[in-house]
């Protein structure tokens, strides 16, 4: 008698709990990005997240998104003292002056290297080798908080001007844009699993 293929369980990353975590896990996080724009936008928005949850930032992105110009480098990078300052009466940003500062800052370096010649997406795909790293964890406490590539990320991002890009905060921009992929491997959104 032949006995039938089990299938194996799957079940979402125990992290993406609720409705606005779900979609951005499953329309997002891990699912390999090299749109240049979309990438300034992360870069910054992880910067924001250090010592607070992600849910925070993502509750509060749309809000950054109207502040911030869409997060465009060369409207972020003319921002005066005076818009950052009205920023810091924003509820609906983490008002943070460092941090808000940083997005401005981030923006300025951004354009400066663009003018350089710098391909951003070639660039900062490259710490990964241009291809996504597949990670097979099978628990979220297996997962690293940073790596050498992240780490490499982090002190390179800091050499050309950039805050709030410390090797945590890389490795998480990392796992968002999909450089790694860390959905659990049972996880629908794992890449064996597809």
């Amino acid at each position: 008698m032949i006995q039938p293929i089990m299938s194996k369980h799957l079940e979402t990353c125990p992290w993406a709990q609720g409705e606005l975590y779900v979609e951005y896990h499953d329309s997002e996080w891990g699912q390999p990005c090299y749109d240049e724009h979309r990438l300034f936008e992360k870069l910054c928005l992880e910067g924001q997240q250090a010592g607070l949850s992600w849910i925070t930032v993502l509750k509060k992105r749309p809000n950054y998104r109207a502040r911030f110009h869409g997060f465009d480098p060369v409207l972020v990078a003319a921002m005066t003292d005076e818009d950052i300052e009205e920023c810091l009466l924003d509820a609906g940003l983490i008002r943070h002056r460092g941090k808000l500062e940083a997005i401005r800052k981030n923006a300025r370096a951004w354009v400066a290297a663009e003018k350089e010649g710098l391909n951003w997406s070639e660039w900062l795909w490259s710490f990964v080798g241009g291809s996504p790293i597949i990670n097979r964890y099978a628990q979220l406490k297996e997962c690293p908080a940073q790596t050498d590539e992240s780490k490499a990320m982090s002190k390179a991002l800091k050499k050309i001007g950039f805050g709030f890009v410390g090797p945590t905060i890389c490795y998480a921009f990392m796992q968002s844009m999909g450089m790694v992929n860390d959905h659990l491997t049972n996880c629908p959104c794992h890449p064996d699993n597809l």
